[in-house]
């Protein structure tokens, strides 16, 4: 009797890796191409020859999702297949997306500026493709520019800015003096900044222009204290994108006080001293892989490759329509090695992420706190909430 059961259950556990197998089998003929279309910019003078200039930020991102993609592949009978393209300095980036689209991709990752960044929107709009955006910031896009069919994975700068801001006024650092560049991307973070500021309750006492021209290297100790001068202050907020002058802030201030924002302790994406919930293996893997370190693009593009990747194999199918609606429901979230589940916000397809407060060599704090309380999550206390939100699709 004993035998008898044994080998009944033998049978439909048989019966039930067929099944399993068949679906594979079925699954095996879908395969995913993913383009990613990088923007060459100029590059500016390097201050110091310890930072390096990568030709790859981003890409070298996109092909560790994709090989992690195509390690999951290996069950579900799913193929990945990245397809890498460099439009070079102040050449038009439409046409090569416009190849990509005849091509047939279905799903674009793009490193490239805001300007662009719009241009392409409209196009995957039309056309039905999704587009990630991995490296441009602006607030705008995720606003009053916003795109039904683009996805934001990089944070914005209203989320950086909030998450200092939480920290700052969990230290009790509420009067800031905000230096700031005269760049647009200056301008957009300094904006983002006053809103944070506004929002928390903290007061910008000061506010000064960076409008000096020559190298900061040679004059730091005597202009920047005398700039600096003249207000109290508990923290020293910069806005200075291309890092111009915020590295010499640091210092050479009339007070002494911590340096916070583009320099000092900066909101991150990802930071290779991240350590926490088994990131050390994904350093390890992408290291191995490029031989440098991660950076905020390049983790970007890895989510980005993900979360195509993860609504692929739930939802079971490779059509625009049917990943969109996956990413966008409850049942979608990503693992990004922040210790939270990572998920898309409905109104604007902002990726939410904790982000890492850090200083060059160190961990300082992940943001936002869960004392920060919200509603539906607390990690939709940084960026702009549903109701502030200007985004209509």
């Amino acid at each position: 009797m004993k035998n008898t059961l044994l080998i009944l259950r033998l049978v439909c556990y048989s019966g039930w890796l067929m099944t399993c197998f068949s679906g594979s089998i079925y699954a095996a003929n879908m395969s995913v191409d993913i383009a990613f279309l990088t923007e060459k910019m100029p590059v500016s003078p390097a201050l110091s020859n310890l930072d390096p200039i990568l030709p790859d930020a981003g890409v070298q991102g996109a092909i560790l999702g994709t090989k992690d993609n195509n390690t999951t592949g290996k069950f579900t009978g799913h193929h990945y297949q990245l397809k890498h393209m460099d439009v070079a300095v102040g050449e038009d980036v439409v046409p090569a997306f416009e190849l990509l689209l005849k091509e047939g991709y279905q799903y674009i990752v793009a490193d490239v500026q805001t300007s662009t960044l719009k241009k392409l929107s409209a196009l995957a709009n039309t056309n039905n493709v999704l587009l990630f955006n991995v490296s441009s910031t602006d607030s705008e896009l995720r606003n009053a520019s916003c795109s039904m069919n683009t996805f934001h994975i990089i944070p914005s700068d209203d989320m950086k800015a909030d998450a200092l801001a939480q920290w700052m006024l969990k230290k009790r650092w509420k009067k800031w003096f905000l230096v700031k560049g005269r760049d647009q991307k200056d301008l957009n973070f300094t904006k983002a900044i006053k809103r944070s500021a506004k929002r928390f309750g903290i007061k910008i006492v000061a506010e000064k222009t960076w409008n000096f021209d020559h190298d900061a290297r040679r004059t730091a100790q005597a202009e920047i204290p005398v700039f600096t001068q003249g207000t109290d202050y508990d923290v020293l907020v910069v806005a200075d994108v291309k890092g111009l002058f915020g590295e010499y802030l640091t210092m050479n201030t009339w007070l002494p006080r911590p340096v916070v924002g583009t320099q000092g302790l900066v909101p991150r994406a990802w930071h290779r001293t991240h350590e926490r919930w088994g990131a050390v293996q994904m350093q390890n893997r992408f290291y191995k892989q490029s031989g440098r370190w991660m950076n905020d693009v390049d983790y970007s593009s890895w989510l980005a490759v993900r979360a195509i990747g993860e609504a692929v194999t739930r939802a079971n199918s490779v059509k625009a329509e049917d990943v969109k609606g996956f990413m966008l429901s409850d049942q979608f979230s990503l693992a990004g090695f922040k210790g939270v589940k990572l998920t898309f916000r409905q109104w604007n397809q902002q990726l939410r992420q904790p982000i890492l407060l850090a200083v060059p060599r160190a961990i300082v704090s992940v943001l936002p706190h869960k004392e920060f309380l919200h509603p539906r999550t607390y990690l939709d206390t940084l960026g702009y909430d549903e109701p502030e939100s200007t985004c209509d699709f």
